[in-house]
């Protein structure tokens, strides 16, 4: 499965905020979600290439942020 890169950039560089926001009181890092971010972008936004824990990541903070309006 690929998810389109324009969005997925524009959560990175414009809407870093509300990964900040998303993984507050989670045990989460921020840097941890912008990485598997960045692994997308680097690998043309295909999601089988990660691995169980990005996938975890992926589903819980990026995928969310993606489907709904920023801020």
């Amino acid at each position: 499965m690929k998810i389109e890169l324009k969005p997925l950039r524009n959560l990175l560089t414009r809407r870093s905020h509300e990964i900040d926001k998303a993984v507050a009181g989670t045990g989460y890092l921020a840097k941890t979600v912008i990485g598997v971010a960045t692994f997308l972008l680097d690998n043309e936004g295909d999601v089988d290439l990660l691995t169980a824990k990005q996938q975890a990541t992926f589903d819980r903070f990026i995928q969310p942020l993606l489907s709904k309006k920023p801020e």
